[in-house]
């Protein structure tokens, strides 16, 4: 499940090459909270899906997805729409990993619950950050940065280590299909006032409505189911360590749909990290 995660989740970047020439990318993403809250109504109903019954639950619910959906995607889509290089945006947000077991580090002496970061994981995310550097670093004069699009790309970095860190603390497990559903109504309360406010047309282009049934299918009903199962089964550092392998698998598919070009500096930063996660998710889980 974790590979199939990372190679789903591989694809966002290149569905908003298709995408992002013919909408602006707060109304593609409400439309894609829209269609997916859809299909999974169905799925619910047809299937016999009990809801949360505590009203915390929702709420903790809700909480992810205006994080983890409305938060970290509407970042990285606006911070690519404002012109910041895709590989620029791919090396900040893998700073999640590091930003996670960070937290999770100093939570840990604070005496709150949490697994502690072992030294070889130490090792893992370094070793990962590093191969992804490698990866993306020939594509950081791809775009241009301002103070701008760099905000939205940390806001995008932050939005996900919460939202992470939040469902391990906070949610209670439940049904995947309701959960989700949940999630996605609170991004589109959120997305939708301010995808109002966008005065750029949406072009119903062939590649518009591919990317928007990937989006919602895949990368929704697909990736972002996976993301939830992870992080209520596994811990958070390890879960937020497989991030690191999104970039080098986008890179891989970069050039193979687009031709774009492979180095063998990405071929080496993409050994790196795949090393640097085997070291994390390895490592024996240790209580505080």
């Amino acid at each position: 499940m974790p590979w199939v995660f990372v190679l789903i989740w591989s694809t966002g970047f290149v569905v908003a090459r298709f995408g992002m020439p013919h909408s602006p990318p707060l109304t593609f993403l409400s439309m894609r909270y829209a269609f997916s809250l859809l299909c999974f109504g169905v799925w619910i109903v047809l299937a016999g899906v009990e809801w949360p019954r505590e009203r915390a639950q929702w709420l903790h619910l809700a909480v992810v997805g205006m994080l983890i959906h409305a938060g970290y995607l509407g970042g990285v889509w606006a911070a690519v729409k404002s012109g910041i290089g895709a590989g620029t945006v791919a090396l900040l947000v893998g700073l999640q990993p590091v930003l996670t077991a960070l937290w999770m580090s100093w939570s840990n002496r604070k005496g709150e619950a949490g697994a502690r970061v072992l030294p070889q994981q130490w090792l893992g995310l370094g070793l990962g950050l590093g191969g992804l550097t490698l990866v993306v670093w020939h594509k950081l004069g791809g775009g241009e940065v301002t103070h701008w699009n760099l905000v939205l790309a940390i806001f995008a970095l932050l939005s996900i280590t919460a939202g992470t860190l939040y469902q391990k603390r906070f949610v209670a497990p439940c049904d995947v299909r309701t959960a989700s559903a949940i999630q996605l109504f609170a991004a589109l309360a959120v997305s939708l006032p301010l995808a109002l406010l966008e005065t750029e047309p949406v072009v119903w282009h062939a590649q518009m409505i591919g990317a928007m049934a990937w989006s919602v299918l895949a990368l929704t009903l697909g990736g972002s189911s996976l993301l939830y199962l992870l992080i209520q089964r596994g811990a958070a550092t390890q879960v937020t360590s497989l991030m690191y392998l999104v970039p080098p698998c986008t890179a891989v598919l970069a050039w193979w749909l687009f031709g774009e070009a492979f180095t063998w500096s990405m071929g080496l930063g993409m050994l790196l990290t795949a090393t640097g996660v085997a070291l994390v998710v390895r490592a024996p889980a240790r209580a505080k």
